[in-house]
């Protein structure tokens, strides 16, 4: 199964609470920090509802 490699590239301060929640959820904690996650519908959910924080590339 493929992965995605999650980078946050913006900051959470400010953001609604659910979006903050989301990107914790997937591990995402500082401005720069890097995840990986299997290629999921449950994952892609996630990372579509905090599209605009993150940066997605296929590994």
């Amino acid at each position: 199964m493929a992965k995605l490699r999650l980078t946050l590239v913006k900051s959470l301060i400010g953001r609604k609470a659910e979006h903050i929640a989301t990107a914790k959820a997937l591990g995402l904690k500082k401005i720069g920090s890097v995840v990986e996650h299997e290629d999921t519908p449950q994952i892609k959910g996630m990372v579509n509802k905090v599209n605009y924080l993150v940066k997605v590339e296929e590994v």
